[in-house]
């Protein structure tokens, strides 16, 4: 049988067999290439183990159903009558199917204590002002913190970090004694302003840009005269927009879910967001008895977080790009 020769970096050439026709021939091909490759890469490469692989997948697996059943239950349960939601079983359908009439009563004032849509209303507002705010805000501080050498300046970024270790409780009546001083009761501004400031976002941004916006970028351009409003709106807020994306998502999030603050200064219904405002519904369903209110409560669960789930699936693609512009830097 004829011979060849295989030379390899680091061993000495090894005879192996010609190679052989059919079917037998192309499997000890492949067994040959695959015991080569094993020996040329090294393990660290191969990356986990598929024992390690399929635990991991069936933990992420279990944690989206774990995350889902609440959502599955609110789908389900709005289109029933206030009987059938404690009557019949909670994760399928029954009749009479009262979707459309469930949603119509959104629109409506029932049992007079506000509307839903008003709420919502006010809700988008409110996370839109105070998220866009904060989201400008930690853009600002952060990118000032990452690449600008001024004094005590490590001391004011641990100042803004241990902010987050601040309960708001703590500073609940304080807070309302201020807002009571200088008239931010029942004002947008009262939940607006305190949610523009957000530790979180800062330090996000911090590291955002320390990784994604090259100092030697910024060096060149101020070199070439360019001044660092121009600088930041030209060059670093574009490589900056995953890292925002990801801090606003918080921060309107923040705000949409937010329900201590609102009930601290807001005692009108007309102001209330959408937290407040399905307490309040619950509250009162539990206690007049009204039958309407419960299948309300419901729909108006779903309905507020459909908002949170488009958004969150419009802006993945930026933390995508954000986390390979991260993985390549590194």
């Amino acid at each position: 049988m004829n011979a060849v020769t295989v030379v390899s970096h680091g061993r000495p050439p090894e005879p192996v067999a010609a190679a052989e026709p059919g079917r037998r021939g192309r499997r000890r091909r492949r067994r040959d290439n695959d015991n080569d490759n094993f020996n040329e890469i090294p393990i660290e490469f191969y990356g986990l183990r598929r024992g390690t692989v399929t635990a991991i997948t069936a933990a992420c697996g279990l944690f989206a159903v774990f995350t889902l059943i609440p959502i599955a239950w609110l789908v389900i349960n709005s289109t029933k009558t206030q009987a059938n939601i404690f009557e019949s079983f909670g994760f399928w359908f029954d009749l009479p199917f009262v979707l459309g009439r469930n949603f119509s009563l959104l629109f409506q004032n029932v049992d007079g204590y506000g509307v839903y849509f008003q709420w919502f209303g006010n809700t988008a507002l409110y996370a839109v002002l105070g998220g866009g705010g904060a989201t400008a805000l930690a853009a600002f501080a952060g990118y000032g913190f990452a690449r600008f050498n001024f004094r005590s300046s490590k001391v004011l970024f641990y100042l803004v970090i241990a902010a987050l270790l601040v309960p708001i409780t703590a500073i609940t009546l304080p807070l309302y004694l201020t807002y009571a001083k200088v008239h931010l009761i029942n004002s947008i501004w009262g939940l607006v302003l305190p949610s523009m400031v957000s530790p979180v976002g800062v330090y996000l941004m911090k590291v955002f840009v320390e990784v994604s916006v090259p100092r030697e970028l910024i060096d060149a351009a101020r070199i070439d005269g360019a001044s660092e409003v121009r600088i930041f709106f030209r060059l670093a807020l574009p490589l900056m927009v995953p890292g925002l994306m990801t801090v606003l998502l918080l921060s309107v999030v923040g705000v949409w879910n937010n329900y201590f603050l609102p009930l601290l200064i807001f005692n009108q219904n007309r102001l209330y967001p959408l937290t407040v405002g399905l307490g309040l519904w619950s509250e009162r369903a539990q206690n007049s008895g009204n039958a309407e209110l419960f299948p309300l409560v419901v729909i108006g669960g779903l309905v507020t977080v459909v908002p949170l789930i488009a958004l969150f699936l419009i802006l993945q693609r930026y933390w995508r790009s954000g986390l390979l512009l991260g993985s390549i830097a590194n």
